[in-house]
């Protein structure tokens, strides 16, 4: 039997135990936002897998890259807001397509591309 992956299954202590952190930072992470378990009748938590990959992204903004929990938490809206964005652009290639395939245009599809330029203010002698 497989599990779903948003399925709500595990409690709050085999979390922080299979996490290596206390409870009380779940509960933070919840009070927070960043988290939403779900609750069972009785109210306790439930996490699912997907609670627990976000859990861990937020273990590595905060332990690696030093991220405060308002940083994470403009990431995460962000993160979340471009998936959407890509979402969308998938949608509107599609029916692009779909357009274009009854017409027979062709479409000329362009990537992105940026540099990075530092520029160092200190004139060499």
């Amino acid at each position: 039997m497989q599990q779903n992956y948003e399925e709500p299954l595990f409690l709050i202590s085999v979390v922080a135990k299979v996490l290596s952190i206390h409870p009380q930072t779940l509960r933070q992470y919840e009070k927070e936002g960043l988290v939403e378990p779900s609750r069972t009748d009785g109210k306790m938590r439930l996490y699912s897998q997907k609670d627990i990959d976000r859990i861990k992204l937020i273990l590595r903004l905060t332990r690696d890259m030093g991220v405060n929990l308002a940083g994470v938490d403009v990431i995460l809206k962000l993160k979340t807001q471009i998936t959407e964005f890509e979402c969308l652009v998938n949608e509107l290639r599609l029916e692009l397509d779909k357009r274009q395939g009854k017409s027979g245009k062709a479409v000329i599809k362009h990537k992105s591309s940026f540099d990075l330029i530092f520029y160092d203010d200190k004139k060499k002698l």
